[in-house]
């Protein structure tokens, strides 16, 4: 059993004493990389919240050069300078349109021609529609690259906002006007963005600051993890507003939101751990420095290895096919190396101000810092030495069960309408059109094709089942810089079919494009499988060498380069980290252990996320890159506790033995991991104040694994097996057969004094 009380025991023998400071350099060293960081990151503040200014959130940009998809979007540049994304402006009336409505809505096709970043050539006249009398809508595509230079998505949602503007200034009462189709849901989509840098950054700030008032029960300490985090993140935004600006890699709303969360959390982690073993030492040592440095040896090679395991882990998304997936991997690695140099030199200096920092609990020389002083952990760790097996099991038999529940995860993808978690106007204005016009409209397949073979490849897509069959429906690409020119009354006598020749784009190199509209929607499934059976049919056209891109097929891409990804990365993720733990630990059972209940731990997170989305949350789908970046966030982060855990188990190991090494190292990190996972996953959490199911789903899957590993896996699981198993967790190395090596000759006085 242990005391309640902590007897005033001297330093162990085996202890070392004070510092004698014997290399003041190294104190030099990080004293002049503290400031480094300090001016680093106070220069990069200023730059949170310019990241948005050079963000890419179209699917495009995410697919890789050798994607069919990319190949047309490529291509399609040659036949105009501008190249738009369609969109619509929708009009309802319940009881049927009037004609003030109608006036009003013929005006706007002239007013929509006129703003500034519209494609004012593709502006069409009005469609009304044929189902009903109360809908009407006009194409508004907008300018999305016009020559070499896109538009950023800052400067299309502002088009797009101004469209609205102007549509809905002295509307009839009672006519409801709408965005829709591909350019209307995108800005929708980039939009929800837009607090990334306020509302998501204030909740997480707040959510980690109410979290470590209730972990330092101090009014003060609080300050010092969070500074050090804002430095942090204001470096690395500093880093990627420049790499991202010059196109060295791509930046999206995702990544960004992920990022600002990892840094805050990630970096409350280490200050945790640095901090709770800095407390420690300061029962031991006078003088703060001594103590700090005594601590900082102590807490620095496992919050190291922490980081360069997450950092590895991160940059094995570089080996994917989509960009969006590539980049994620640099940007989150860029913010946990900033994080790791602000921590390990910025914060150990400014923890330095003095005691009264961790007022009112106030650590004095007493050399109270064995099992005994941590309460509550050092007899849940006798708990679990006394009832390993038992305990190892039933965790089992828990995560088992949860991961049964996997089966029920939908990861086939999110359509753009399912991807909110409110109602942003496009969602509603694309629901109308849908119901009022052919929902492929719009946004056709494209497919560049020889322009010797043009025939037969018209031929070849028209018999693909979903491809629309009315008149018009697969043509050549039609001329909008020549079909402007053309008189309203004359271009109005053109009627239906195919433009003439004469209003078609030229042909490049002797390639032509070719639009075909399909009957379903571009984010639809049943698109998905009309790209697939088009692409066959054009394919099989001897000489045309065609190709087939647009909206839908980059959908189509996009979910097959994220599950190409995502079965590769992951077996790679886990080699790396189970070589880092090999390294680190000096063995291979106890990383292979590791490896194995993180993994069990990531099933049954996905388990239960997948019933939650489906009967809690009531979400239509889950997008197929979420497994990986589950996958790489609770690995790479849930390893962390275990690498804090274990490390700490190493070193008492060599004094004590491996079983006695477990409990000890289990009483001595419980409570501060255990609020770093609570940090961790309240931080992820907050992703949800972002109106994006997908976030709302990482959010969710990163903080109930985190919990589930800090909870079950790290506190029972992981030291429960380890005390059954014994000293060969720890072979080949020597520990596997000459336990405790550095053990004192005689019983060290404070384990004595505290185990009966």
């Amino acid at each position: 059993m242990i005391s309640r009380q902590a007897p005033e025991a001297p330093v162990l023998a085996d202890e070392p004493g004070p510092p004698k400071r014997r290399k003041p350099i190294v104190v030099w060293i990080i004293g002049g990389l503290a400031v480094f960081w300090l001016l680093f990151g106070l220069a990069g503040g200023s730059f949170e919240g310019k990241l948005s200014k050079v963000q890419k959130n179209d699917n495009a940009a995410y697919l890789p050069a050798t994607a069919e998809s990319t190949k047309v979007d490529k291509a399609s540049e040659q036949y105009r300078t501008v190249q738009s994304v369609p969109g619509f402006i929708v009009y309802q009336r319940d009881g049927g349109l009037t004609e003030a409505d109608k006036a009003k809505i013929a005006a706007d096709a002239q007013t929509f021609k006129s703003i500034k970043g519209v494609a004012a050539d593709e502006v069409a006249a009005p469609r009304y529609s044929t189902k009903n009398n109360t809908t009407a809508s006009i194409s508004v595509p907008l300018i999305g690259k016009e020559g070499n230079v896109s538009v950023q998505g800052d400067d299309l949602v502002k088009v797009e906002k101004n469209v609205i503007k102007a549509a809905k200034a002295n509307a009839p009462d009672g006519l409801v006007i709408h965005s829709a189709g591909p350019g209307g849901l995108l800005v929708a989509f980039i939009d929800s963005f837009s607090g990334i840098d306020g509302t998501l950054l204030m909740a997480a700030g707040l959510v980690v600051i109410l979290i470590l008032l209730v972990i330092y029960r101090s009014p003060v300490l609080w300050f010092f993890p969070i500074l050090s985090a804002v430095l942090a993140l204001g470096s690395a935004s500093l880093i990627i507003y420049q790499l991202a600006k010059h196109d060295v890699l791509t930046l999206n709303g995702q990544s960004q939101g992920i990022l600002f969360v990892l840094v805050l959390g990630a970096g409350t982690d280490y200050a945790l751990l640095l901090t709770s073993r800095y407390r420690e030492e300061l029962h031991n040592y006078d003088h703060r420095l001594d103590a700090m440095m005594r601590a900082w040896r102590g807490a620095a090679p496992a919050i190291g290895a922490s980081g360069l395991t997450v950092i590895l882990g991160l940059l094995c998304l570089s080996f994917g096919e989509l960009n969006s997936d590539r980049s994620l991997g640099p940007v989150c690695a860029i913010g946990i190396a900033c994080t790791l140099g602000v921590m390990l030199t910025f914060l150990p200096v400014s923890l330095l101000v003095g005691r009264w920092i961790f007022w009112p609990r106030i650590p004095k020389l007493d050399h109270k810092t064995d099992i005994a002083t941590h309460g509550w952990w050092g007899r849940f760790a006798q708990g679990i030495a006394r009832h390993a097996r038992p305990y190892w099991i039933i965790a089992t038999v828990i995560l088992l069960g949860c991961a049964a529940l996997l089966t029920g995860l939908k990861a086939d993808g999110l359509t753009i309408t399912n991807s909110f978690t409110n109602n942003p106007e496009a969602v509603t204005g694309q629901k109308i059109f849908d119901a009022s016009f052919d929902s492929g409209a719009g946004a056709p397949a494209v497919i560049i094709a020889n322009a010797n073979q043009k025939d037969a490849v018209i031929q070849a897509a028209s018999r693909v089942p979903g491809v629309a069959q009315a008149p018009g429906s697969v043509c050549v690409e039609v001329d909008y810089a020549k079909l402007a020119k053309v008189p309203p009354a004359a271009r109005a006598a053109l009627g239906q079919g195919c433009a003439p020749e004469a209003l078609q784009v030229a042909e490049v190199d002797g390639r032509l494009p070719i639009d075909a509209i399909m009957n379903y929607r571009y984010d639809t499934p049943q698109a998905a499988k009309v790209i697939q059976d088009l692409r066959a049919a054009v394919h099989a056209v001897p000489g045309a060498d065609a190709i087939v891109g647009g909206q839908a097929a980059i959908q189509y891409d996009t979910k097959k380069a994220s599950e190409h990804d995502r079965d590769l990365i992951i077996p790679i993720v886990l080699g790396v980290i189970l070589v880092v733990l090999a390294v680190l630990l000096r063995a291979l059972v106890a990383p292979l252990l590791l490896i194995l209940t993180v993994v069990l731990s990531f099933a049954a997170t996905l388990g239960v996320s997948a019933f939650v989305f489906n009967h809690i949350f009531g979400f239509n789908n889950a997008d197929p890159a979420l497994p990986l970046f589950a996958f790489v966030f609770l690995v790479a982060l849930g390893i962390d506790y275990n690498i804090f855990l274990m490390t700490r188990v190493r070193e008492e190991t060599l004094k004590f033995g491996t079983r006695e090494g477990i409990i000890r190292g289990l009483a001595v990190t419980g409570g501060v991991i255990t609020s770093a996972g609570v940090v961790l996953a309240a931080t992820f959490t907050v992703l949800g104040v972002l109106p994006l199911v997908f976030l709302a789903e990482i959010g969710f899957a990163v903080a109930f694994g985190v919990l589930l590993d800090t909870i079950l896996v790290r506190s029972i699981l992981v030291p429960a097996l380890s005390y059954d198993i014994g000293k060969p967790i720890w072979w080949p190395s020597r520990l596997a057969k000459v336990d405790s090596p550095n053990a004192p000759t005689e019983p060290p006085p404070q384990l004595a004094s505290v185990v009966d």
